[in-house]
């Protein structure tokens, strides 16, 4: 084992039989301290700012603040600290919840003890660590085509709107203080933009697209 300082580990979970049960994985392992607890999100940025751990256990659904809140204000205000995700659940908006707000690691409970040891570790040397229901999750997001944009001016939303309002060229005119070709010259560039043929169908297809209110 390595001589150097052990690796300063902070858990947060509402729970305590967790709390207790993760506290007596980490006195196994020489290279691993315990610094302290929270049980909750709030206190878990209070108790970062005081202790400055290392690593973070942090569970993500708690009363007060969630873990993916309490993650972005630590990792915010102390970059230095890494902070895991350890949860119960795998539903892919915490994942990416828990993710984006700068977790370096997604884990699931069931993760046994030499698996979140090495993750700690890895986590401390600025290495991810996922279950593999994180990764699949970043997978999906990452092959997921993306969504379609329609890059209208401001004046053929203008436009638009009053389209959907189902106010003819010449209204339109009236409406925006313009001249009727004017008007005629943003209504086709819409239906080219929208890749529609008529007024109607781009009426339709905006309220499809929630491209209007």
């Amino acid at each position: 084992m390595s001589e150097s300082a052990p690796i300063r580990v902070m858990l947060v979970d509402d729970h305590a039989v967790v709390r207790s049960g993760l506290s007596a994985f980490l006195m196994a392992f020489d290279d691993l301290e315990l610094v302290g607890e929270a049980e909750n999100g709030r206190q878990a940025v209070q108790r970062a700012a005081a202790l400055q751990p290392d690593v973070i256990l942090m569970d993500l659904v708690m009363p007060e603040m969630d873990g993916a809140a309490a993650t972005r204000q630590i990792r915010e205000a102390y970059p230095h600290i890494q902070v895991i995700a350890l949860t119960s659940f795998r539903e892919d908006t915490l994942v990416q919840a828990a993710l984006q707000a700068g977790a370096i690691s997604y884990l699931l409970k069931n993760v046994s003890a030499d698996e979140l040891a090495q993750a700690i570790r890895a986590a401390h040397a600025g290495r991810s660590t996922l279950a593999p229901e994180a990764a699949q999750v970043l997978i999906q997001a990452a092959t997921r085509p993306a969504a379609p944009v329609f890059e209208l001016t401001e004046r053929e939303r203008d436009v638009l709107i009053w389209m959907v309002r189902g106010l003819s060229n010449n209204e339109i005119a009236a409406k925006l203080v313009v001249s009727p070709s004017t008007v005629k010259f943003h209504v086709s560039n819409i239906l080219s933009k929208l890749g529609v043929s008529s007024r109607t169908e781009a009426v339709a297809f905006a309220l499809q697209q929630r491209l209007v209110e």
